[in-house]
């Protein structure tokens, strides 16, 4: 049996793309809608970087940049994944989508409605189930991680990184003050704690902790301070960096569980 579905995905960003590659494993019709210029930390495993260049491969599967919604069909035939730089979702009329997954992270809402498709999925804080979708999954690391919330909510952010290797805020590189920032370092590159990483406004950007660096936000990025710029993983072990996490697989197969629970019922 084949469900010939369609899966609108909101967002490209390390989540969202763990969340599209199960479905697109799963044989259903994925697109995914991005801002003009998203700013991921895991830009190897980021659909997003499509944006960029056009085109970005994560463990095996392809995100293909489209200019209009009308590309869309042509990607979808090549096996690949069509990406549209929509921020307002506009294409939600054109496209009519089965499922819409909202998968931004942004932690609160951002005009997402029960009404947008027949099933509406919101992953994380900023979404009340039964009310601004009809399912929304658990985000936050650790024993709920995953869990389908069919009324109320998911926990609040914590604000406090996953626990890697024994490290939890000392491993996440943030931007010291407004301005572009200016790397010395490339994806997947070893640092020692107390080296320079980058500058924003001729301030440094120190590592914390030793290891490799599994995420970094593009250079020359408009940032702000405080805002996530880098991932420095002290495990060290590089096949990291172009492999999808736990949390995003995890997150990934929840929304196909979502979606299971109503198109394949008995």
């Amino acid at each position: 049996m084949s469900l010939h579905l369609t899966v609108l995905v909101k967002g490209a960003g390390e989540m969202a793309t763990g969340v599209v590659q199960r479905l697109h494993c799963c044989h259903l019709r994925v697109a995914l809608t991005e801002v003009a210029a998203p700013l991921a930390v895991r830009r190897a495993v980021s659909f997003c970087e499509a944006v960029y260049d056009q085109r970005k491969v994560v463990e095996g599967v392809a995100a293909v940049l489209v200019n209009r919604p009308e590309e869309m069909e042509a990607v979808w035939q090549k096996g690949e994944i069509p990406l549209l730089v929509d921020p307002e979702t506009e294409v939600l009329d054109y496209l009519k989508p089965d499922v819409l997954v909202e998968a931004t992270l942004n932690k609160h809402n951002t005009g997402v409605s029960k009404a947008d498709a027949p099933l509406v999925i919101a992953l994380g804080p900023g979404f009340e189930a039964g009310v601004d979708a009809h399912v929304v999954i658990e985000s936050n690391r650790g024993h709920n991680l995953g869990r389908l919330i069919e009324e109320g909510r998911a926990e609040p952010n914590t604000g406090v990184p996953g626990n890697t290797a024994g490290y939890t805020i000392e491993r996440v590189l943030r931007a010291p003050a407004d301005g572009v920032f200016d790397c010395d370092c490339a994806l997947g590159d070893r640092v020692e704690k107390g080296q320079v990483v980058g500058r924003v406004a001729s301030q440094p950007v120190v590592a914390q902790v030793g290891g490799i660096l599994r995420g970094l936000i593009r250079p020359q990025s408009r940032v702000w301070e405080g805002l996530k710029i880098g991932d420095v993983d002290p495990r060290s072990d590089k096949a990291f960096v172009h492999t999808i996490s736990e949390k995003a697989r995890a997150l990934g197969g929840s929304v196909v569980e979502a979606i299971m629970r109503v198109y394949n019922r008995p």
